[in-house]
């Protein structure tokens, strides 16, 4: 039973029941009776609070209790909320300034929580929160990716969090100066908001010795961890559910100060207390994606080799570190420096800025999407400063097959990989050879027609540890324990087509059991691109283990040990041919309960790293500066695929978020730190309308690192997006005398860049 298996399309079990609201998200568990969590926030930027009295609402209709910092203290809450730090170039660990769950003394950003107001219904809490006296002392603000400014904490003097370094500085700068030539592009990456369908939520209930709490994430088992050290519990003592969840893309990957004020203040209650965000404290308090600044620099020699490879990252953090903040633009991204290309001497230098803005953390690439897009537009505007095609220039320093497994100059280990084969492909299936009748068609109506290449790659991230037990029921179903989050990829389909494929056992039998670290004891949770690799790795062992267990029960049924041909037991001269539900059935009979449910937990001994090409078309008006996305083509290698149509799917949504990137979303923020992007009103985000046909063609190189040869892909077509998209827009516009374009791409931008490319032209042209 071991190899890759069948590969085919079913329907989603899960979409009956979601589309037709019988979903269990967040808010569909709240508890009859329970409280109603409302925060009151932080209307400005920076400011110590002179003022925090709540004695008016506490006494307000229906109000529970109304708490403060010092309430969440004295009920034995631990002030931090968990974050993770990275070393410094010097051995010295980055900066770890308290984030209490509610502000002590200061605010740093609008939408800060300082108290929490529980009430019995929604408007009671609103009142009572409008009813709190709080005076600020205003303090300057500091929004600049930049060292320097206002001081945000004592702990980070010119408000650096870390300055991490990788690769070695001298021999980089030693490869520069022998260099036939170098280029430099400096490459701005815009901040972004999530905005998930579901927004966030929690649920908590103490019931005098245990804790429990549910909310929507994509895993229960660090915030078990983590809220049992924070209130001093022993594990046992608290309890972790996430039922349906609606989008996560990261950032429901990690703690915030919400979960553990209302987890507090049930404990200090002895209530359920129930929180659930609106779309506009969303907007305000989730955590942001990218938002950094990259200068980078090539080396090539004099056949167009790259010899060097050197960048300078500063990155915004927001006010506080974040769950993995400080990982995301230093040790994850330089996962995939190099990305496909052979080049050993790098250099890099990351640096984390505090900001008087909300918290960035990882949005759906988490790093890797950030990395590959500078590396690609540094690519793309090296062709054109060299004079080579881009397609040409990538293809002389493809890492060839032949070198395979392939130490990276950041550690990493390649098994496999193939990528001048699918970047072949891609430019076959885009057409690139009809680009010049196309772009003469659009120059014909007045427009601007461009075309862009990526070539991306990403390492598989998380826990390479998963288990999975398997449950044979009285009522005829099998459980399957998984320790991965659905939200909303399709898990429980594809984990229910493996087992049946591994067992033959009928599809809607089985049942995919998740998020409860009650019934689950340890899970990796979802992120990464991790679930369906390392979780079918364990479910194939455990459904072995119970194949095995199952023959050695019934060779004293069938006189012989059988073998099991993926649907039946048989053994020779037995008329018995039983199959697993059989087995399990004939089991049951005999009193051997042992044999109706098994755990493995296996690890994986590599990480995969699935890669492809995209390229983008683009047509510009030059009059408005619409940029129109007309088609889009991509070339992956996912290895071995378990259900293609959802494989498609998830690049289908990671483009149309990379494309929402590049051309609309961005968060701004006034002078103040005052959010102007806080309702769609003002923030920008694709619809169909906006999105070609798109074409997905698969050239599978299996990888050698996991029994099933798979490669992850929940996050690809994001990581791929960004530059294929901004590269088409700059092709577009070169022949214009644009040179510099970044993203958002937005009408009013490109418009721009024209018109200065247009007023350059005409002073040039009256100084010659």
């Amino acid at each position: 039973m071991s190899g890759f298996g069948k590969s085919q399309s079913i329907k989603r079990v899960e979409d009956v029941r979601l589309l037709t609201g019988e979903g269990r998200f967040i808010d569909d568990t709240r508890p009859d009776g329970a409280l109603v969590a409302q925060f009151l926030r932080s209307p400005v930027a920076h400011a110590e609070i002179t003022t925090l009295d709540v004695a008016e609402a506490r006494a307000m209709p229906g109000v529970a209790a109304v708490l403060t910092l010092t309430d969440l203290e004295a009920a034995g809450l631990a002030a931090n909320v968990p974050a993770t730090c990275v070393q410094n170039s010097d051995g010295s660990m980055g900066a770890a300034p308290e984030r209490p769950a509610l502000a002590r003394n200061r605010v740093r950003y609008v939408g800060e929580p300082i108290a929490l107001v529980l009430a019995e219904t929604v408007m009671q809490a609103r009142d009572a929160a409008e009813a709190i006296a709080v005076e600020f002392d205003d303090l300057p603000v500091h929004l600049e990716i930049a060292p320097g400014g206002p001081q945000i904490h004592d702990e980070a003097p010119e408000n650096v969090a870390y300055d991490w370094t990788l690769g070695d500085a001298e021999a980089t700068e030693a490869a520069f100066a022998a260099a036939a030539r170098t280029v430099t592009l400096r490459v701005e990456d815009n901040r972004i908001i999530v905005n998930s369908m579901e927004p966030r939520g929690v649920t908590a209930d103490w019931d005098g010795s245990r804790l429990h709490l549910a909310f929507n994430s994509q895993g229960v088992w660090n915030l078990k961890r983590q809220m049992a050290k924070a209130l001093s519990l022993d594990a046992g003592a608290v309890h972790i559910t996430t039922g349906d969840v609606g989008g996560g893309f990261g950032m429901k990957a990690g703690p915030y100060p919400e979960h553990f004020a209302v987890a507090t203040a049930a404990k200090i209650l002895g209530r359920p207390c129930h929180w659930m965000s609106d779309r506009g404290e969303a907007m305000l308090t989730d955590n942001a994606g990218r938002d950094l600044v990259s200068v980078a620099e090539l080396a090539f020699d004099a056949d167009h080799r790259i010899t060097a490879y050197r960048v300078d990252i500063l990155s915004n953090l927001g006010a506080y570190n974040s769950n993995f903040g400080q990982l995301i633009q230093s040790q994850i991204s330089s996962r995939v420096l190099t990305s496909v290309y052979d080049v050993q001497t790098v250099h890099v230098r990351a640096r984390g800025i505090y900001t008087n803005t909300t918290q960035t953390d990882a949005y759906r690439g988490a790093g890797r999407p950030e990395a590959i897009y500078t590396l690609e537009r540094t690519m793309d505007m090296a062709a054109r400063e060299l004079g080579v095609d881009p397609l040409t220039l990538r293809r002389k320093n493809f890492i060839p097959p032949a070198a395979f497994p392939y130490k990276t100059a950041s550690g990493e280990f390649y098994d496999v990989g193939e990528f001048d084969r699918v970047m072949s492909r891609v430019a076959q299936e885009a057409d690139l050879a009809g680009l010049a009748e196309r772009r003469r068609a659009s120059e014909a109506k007045g427009m601007l027609r461009g075309v862009g290449l990526s070539y991306y790659l990403e390492a598989i991230l998380g826990d390479p540890t998963e288990g999975a037990k398997v449950e044979f029921a009285e009522d005829g179903t099998v459980n399957l324990y998984v320790g991965t989050q659905s939200n909303g990829q399709g898990h429980e389909t594809v984990y229910a087509q493996f087992l049946s494929d591994r067992m033959g056992i009928p599809v809607d039998k089985i049942v995919v059991v998740q998020g409860d670290s009650d019934l689950i004891a340890k899970g990796g949770g979802t992120g990464g691109s991790r679930s369906v690799t390392v979780q079918s790795v364990a479910t194939m062992a455990t459904a072995e283990a119970m194949i095995a267990n199952f023959a050695d029960f019934l060779e004293g049924e069938m006189g012989e040990r059988p073998e099991f041909d993926g649907t039946r037991f048989r053994a020779p001269g037995s008329n018995l041919t039983p199959t697993v539900m059989e087995a399990a059935e004939m089991a049951r009979r005999a009193g051997r309960p042992e044999l109706l449910t098994h755990h493995e937990e296996t690890k994986l001994p590599g990480r995969s790293y699935p890669n492809g090409a995209h390229v983008a078309e683009v047509e510009i008006d030059p009059e408005t500066g619409q940029l129109t996305l007309d088609r889009y083509t991509i070339t992956d290698d996912f290895g071995n695929i378990l259900h293609p149509q959802l494989a498609e799917g998830q690049v289908h949504g990671g483009v149309a978020q990379g494309f929402g990137q590049a051309v609309m979303e961005h968060v701004g923020f006034d002078e103040t730190g005052q959010l102007l992007t806080g309702s769609f009103m003002d923030y920008a985000m694709p619809r169909a309308s906006d999105m070609p046909m798109m074409r997905f063609t698969t050239e599978p190189v299996p990888s050698t690192a996991n029994p099933l040869g798979m490669k992850g892909c929940g996050e690809a077509g994001t990581v791929g997006a960004l530059a294929a998209v901004t590269n088409a827009a700059l092709d577009a516009l070169w022949a214009r005398g644009v040179r510099r374009v970044d993203m958002p791409l937005t009408p009013s931008r490109v418009w721009g860049w024209l018109r200065e490319a247009e007023t350059e032209a005409m002073e040039g042209g009256v100084a010659g």
